[in-house]
């Protein structure tokens, strides 16, 4: 080649060098130009995005406390522990495979260590075993604890800052079982596939009833995180939108006296050996629920399987046949509508036909003369039948109308029950056999109270409430709308129906005791109502010779009413000598009511009665 060719050729190939140095040259200062020109807006805005994110500010959840100001239930703060496995377990090969790594720390090695710190840290909450194969899982994020103290879960943090850390609150029962049927019970939910999504709800119960007021409006802070990384970087957080915390519920329970009855009904419930006993305690003149209690129920605190049945408030839940303590219904109206007299004497078989049934009394007679208080004291079945026919069928519906029987009370809880009355166009000839004594309908315990605090109440019924009020964030204070009352009958009928139902208690000579006397108390006159309700058996297609409901409704005392207390045992046993009567219960509830309430004894003692007449 000449020297002149080889010049060329040189000459070639740096004008092609610098071509193609001016045409890279051209495309970045195009691309310069499309990205701070064109695209400059779009890519800011993406970038933003990848740094900055919403983070939510939860609300505290409200507390519910009893008519005292006693926390049944309250929130705490606590933090939930995660870990990411395949995330971790590839970020720390990736580290050890670098050519200048040194002395870096292997996934067993980590993994071991948390487990460690964890076990000893949180103490027996949390198990080494269990720890260790959540950590070592296949799983792209793993829980490893949900309810670790804040102060703890820092000091785990800072040992090891590959574990993730959420807010979160935990529901506190501080008196376990207490109430715990009405309450129900609030967990952390996690049903929602967005963590930041996850919340204190209620699951049951009034927990459940009054979520939307107890949980409160979530608030929201955008932050700004460190590249690649969940790390909020400190003073970053923008468009602050506050959290408004939830709206603590006050009931009108008393946290005392609802621990009394609800150790005193497992008491009766083991010694009478029934299915289940439940209580409830009203105001007399308020309506106001101060104890609602059943013989079996459930820690909220831990309600993990959990027997379904356990949950449900049996005293609104479940209605039964009242048996004679529905009596009361044909006492008012034979008072009311002047059928007779408490001193009347009736003539009174020891039978008694209606429509194509017979009806006998509880105990063997031939004709006897009872008085009308004779007739209620002594639960006379033909007697209140003679009495019912009297004050006629259509004035007795007007009767369990007025009582609310057949509809809701409208307490405040959920899941209850209307009970069931047959409408009185639908009642055959035989129903007015069964209704005056208590059979052929059914109620809750709840209901059954309302009817005698009617009379207790001078005659007005006052639908039954267990919320008192509201106290919002800023403790302004709303009470609860108070139920719209009804007049039942006048309040002479009531005070003559309560004076004749002291003879229930009464314990005379001759024939002349009531059927209670193991519910009279000492210093204070009591008026109440026993009740034995047969039971329907489904399968032979008849009421049961063997199983009943043993009833009683109360008040006290009876000549200034101040408290009703209405129980139910279901299928006691009667072998047993708590098996017959509800009496014995009462007076122990009567007894804590009159010494917690400091209840002034009664002026004078109850007169004694004559109830059967020679």
């Amino acid at each position: 080649m000449t020297k002149r060719a080889a010049g060329t050729d040189h000459r070639v190939r740096v004008v092609v060098v610098r071509f193609v140095l001016i045409a890279s040259l051209v495309a970045a200062g195009l691309k310069l130009v499309q990205v701070q020109g064109f695209e400059a807006e779009a890519l800011a805005a993406r970038a933003e995005k990848q740094r900055r994110e919403t983070l939510p500010i939860p609300a505290t959840r409200g507390s519910i406390v009893d008519r005292n100001g006693v926390e049944l239930a309250f929130s705490v703060e606590v933090k939930a522990l995660a870990y990411r496995p395949v995330a971790q377990r590839k970020l720390l090969a990736d580290e050890a495979a670098k050519p200048q790594a040194k002395n870096v720390v292997t996934f067993d090695e980590e993994t071991a260590s948390i487990a460690s710190d964890m076990a000893r840290i949180l103490g027996t909450r949390v198990s080494e075993q269990d720890l260790l194969a959540k950590l070592r899982s296949e799983d792209k994020f793993t829980y490893l604890d949900t309810e670790v103290e804040p102060a703890k879960a820092r000091e785990l943090v800072k040992l090891h800052p590959s574990l993730n850390v959420e807010d979160r609150a935990k529901r506190e029962y501080p008196g376990g079982s207490l109430a715990a049927n009405v309450l129900g019970f609030a967990n952390w939910r996690t049903d929602d596939p967005d963590p930041k999504k996850h919340s204190l709800h209620g699951l049951f119960g009034l927990e459940s009833l009054r979520d939307n007021q107890l949980a409160g409006t979530p608030g929201s802070q955008k932050v700004e995180t460190a590249s690649g990384t969940d790390v909020v970087i400190a003073g970053s957080g923008t468009n602050l939108q506050p959290a408004v915390d939830g709206t603590d519920i006050e009931l009108t329970i008393d946290a005392d006296l609802q621990y009394f009855v609800q150790q005193k009904a497992a008491e009766y419930g083991r010694r009478s050996q029934a299915k289940s006993v439940s209580v409830v305690v009203m105001d007399a003149k308020t309506g106001e629920v101060y104890a609602l209690a059943n013989d079996k129920t459930f820690d909220p605190n831990a309600p993990g399987g959990l027997d379904a049945k356990l949950l449900n408030d049996r005293t609104v839940t479940t209605p039964y046949e009242p048996g004679s303590v529905n009596k009361i219904v044909t006492a008012m109206g034979a008072i009311e509508y002047g059928v007779t007299t408490p001193e009347a004497v009736h003539s009174v078989p020891g039978s008694i036909q209606v429509a194509d049934r017979r009806v006998d009394d509880a105990w063997p007679h031939g004709r006897i003369n009872l008085t009308t208080t004779g007739i209620f004291a002594k639960s006379s079945n033909v007697g209140t039948l003679m009495l019912a026919d009297e004050v006629g069928q259509d004035r007795f519906a007007a009767l369990l109308d007025k009582l609310g029987i057949g509809k809701r009370t409208g307490v405040g809880l959920p899941g209850e029950s209307p009970g069931k009355l047959l409408p009185r166009n639908q009642w055959s000839g035989s129903t007015f056999g069964n209704l005056p004594i208590g059979q052929g309908l059914s109620m809750t315990v709840l209901q059954m109270a309302g009817m005698y605090q009617t009379i207790a109440n001078d005659g007005v019924r006052v639908p039954p409430r267990i919320l008192r009020a509201k106290i919002a964030p800023d403790g302004t204070r709303i009470e609860e709308p108070r139920p719209e009352a009804v007049r039942v009958v006048s309040p002479e009928t009531a005070r003559t129906t309560r004076d004749m139902l002291r003879a229930v208690v009464q314990k005379g000579t001759n024939g002349n005791s009531g059927t209670a006397p193991a519910a009279a108390l000492t210093g204070y006159q009591i008026s109440g109502k026993t009740g034995t309700a047969q039971q329907y058996d489904q399968a032979a297609g008849r009421y049961s010779d063997s199983k009943y409901w043993i009833t009683f409704a109360g008040i006290v005392p009876a000549d200034s009413p101040r408290f009703v207390v209405g129980m139910v045992y279901d299928t006691p046993a009667y072998s047993t000598p708590d098996g017959h009567s509800a009496a014995p219960f009462f007076h122990d509830v009567a007894s804590f009511l009159t010494q917690r309430y400091s209840i002034p004894l009664s002026s004078a003692p109850a007169p004694v009665v004559p109830l059967v007449e020679p």
